[in-house]
């Protein structure tokens, strides 16, 4: 397709790979700025050093597993479809589930059953039956799909109980409980990683290699989101179970929930493998989507007439890498528009932008050089087509069979199973998770400074500056059942 000289990172890789360690594990000393999280603005969250014995997970592989068996946290509309997910990938199982209602683990199992899987253990009925499932010993995985102020405590208790994590977005709303679970990851030698399924997305897996391959030139900057309209969600009284994500709307004024559109852009970039995040400056608009929306159609008798949203319709955070790179990562689930995580990546020789509308079967548009001239964008989908993820050639059937929002959520699971069962690296560790995550408490302490930027944490202690693979993995296979 391309005749440009790629600037293969691969190439690079290839030796880097084998002497990449060589800032793991050191326990840099320099030290963050103390940074502030939701509720508490001056929460200290400098850069802790390890304690005695603690080490990196920076390339650390799974142990190998014959089978994977999951134990689910968190059973609502999210948990609910992807433990059918879980359930369908070659040599993993679903052994137990839980839920504060109980009734719902009841439902997920009999779904399982009925599906022809082996009946998991049911948890629930109380805010700590979570803890009872975790004593088991037939749970290697712990999937968290609770809302998001559960997310750090039950992720830590999952490390401390032995298990793998995989938690919904975010990890982690404050700083501080970021790094304590890096810390907790690495004393525990479990791994950790935030359920973003996006970055399996096959767009922005083919922007990813295409940025490996060079055809973007130098990478300069990049723009991601996530922009949805979910007014209507939030003032359902069903969707959300005691309207908990609306309720963050009255809680802080934040980037809640950039990491859909951020964490792509970050893979291209090579965050925490060769660049990091360094700073970031905020701003939000007035809240005004809510209150108008609910004015319109949301009856006088509904509970949320008591509540005041204070939280931005759009958030915008502004993050320079350490290589001089720009990201703007956005945030908007309160305005009228069509949903979208933009998925934006340029530089010295071309650009890619995604949800550009109806003009191509895959959604996105591409300009680079020397194949493109006249100012004229062209379709990504040849592109699309010669620069597919291995994982998309190997299994997009079967995650169009199986998996919600367009076949990301399966192709997560099953690569995270087939990592498992392999003992490999993980794509996405701790470090991606945190770092993904730190917009949410930074953009809290950024907006209350009138936009200063404000230092992102480090939460590799050095080791970024090593290339090393991650999403852009190399092709291997499930093993054998």
């Amino acid at each position: 397709m391309s005749d440009v000289p790629a600037v293969s990172r691969r190439l690079v890789l290839g030796g880097a790979v084998a002497t990449g360690a060589a800032a793991v594990g050191l326990g840099v000393a320099a030290s963050a700025p103390a940074l502030a999280a939701p509720g508490r603005p001056e929460a200290a969250a400098a850069e802790p050093r390890r304690r005695p014995g603690q080490t990196s997970m920076v390339n650390v592989p799974y142990e190998a597993h014959q089978e994977v068996r999951v134990g689910v946290i968190g059973l609502g509309n999210r948990g609910f479809g992807m433990t059918q997910g879980w359930s369908v990938v070659a040599g993993c199982r679903v052994t137990a589930v839980c839920d504060i209602r109980a009734d719902r683990a009841g439902r997920v199992a009999d779904e399982l059953v009925r599906a022809g899987k082996p009946r998991p253990a049911e948890y629930g009925g109380s805010a700590d039956a979570y803890a009872q499932m975790l004593l088991r010993d037939d749970i290697d995985l712990v999937y968290i799909a609770t809302p998001w102020e559960f997310h750090y405590e039950q992720g830590k208790a999952a490390l401390l109980a032995g298990k793998h994590v995989v938690v919904e977005l975010p990890i982690a709303t404050r700083l501080d409980e970021l790094w304590d679970l890096v810390d907790t990851s690495e004393r525990t030698r479990r791994h950790l990683m935030l359920a973003e399924n996006c970055s399996y997305g096959r767009n922005e897996l083919a922007m990813l290699k295409m940025a490996h391959e060079g055809l973007f030139g130098e990478i300069t900057n990049g723009h991601g989101g996530y922009l949805h309209d979910l007014r209507a969600l939030l003032f359902s009284s069903t969707y959300y179970t005691d309207s908990w994500r609306r309720l963050w709307h009255t809680r802080s004024t934040a980037s809640f929930y950039a990491m859909h559109g951020l964490a792509p852009i970050a893979a291209a970039m090579d965050i925490n493998r060769g660049d990091r995040l360094t700073t970031l400056t905020a701003t939000a608009t007035e809240p005004k989507g809510l209150a108008d929306y609910r004015e319109r159609f949301v009856p006088r008798d509904h509970p949320s007439w008591n509540e005041t949203y204070v939280n931005g319709d759009l958030v915008t955070c502004l993050i320079e890498t350490a290589k001089g790179r720009i990201i703007r990562a956005e945030h908007d689930v309160s305005s009228p528009r069509p949903y979208s995580r933009i998925n934006t990546l340029a530089g010295s020789r071309g650009i890619f932008e995604d949800y550009a509308g109806v003009m191509t079967s895959s959604g996105g548009r591409v300009y680079v050089e020397p194949d493109h001239g006249g100012h004229t964008w062209r379709a990504f989908d040849s592109y699309r087509k010669e620069f597919d993820h291995w994982l998309w050639k190997k299994i997009g059937d079967d995650a169009a069979n199986n998996g919600g929002h367009g076949g990301m959520d399966y192709v997560l699971q099953w690569r995270t199973v087939q990592l498992m069962r392999a003992g490999l690296v993980p794509d996405i560790d701790v470090y991606d998770s945190a770092a993904w995550c730190a917009p949410v408490p930074l953009s809290v302490m950024s907006l209350e400074r009138k936009g200063k930027p404000v230092t992102v944490p480090d939460f590799t202690r050095g080791a970024w500056v090593n290339l090393r693979l991650g999403l852009d993995s190399r092709m291997t296979e499930m093993p054998p059942v």
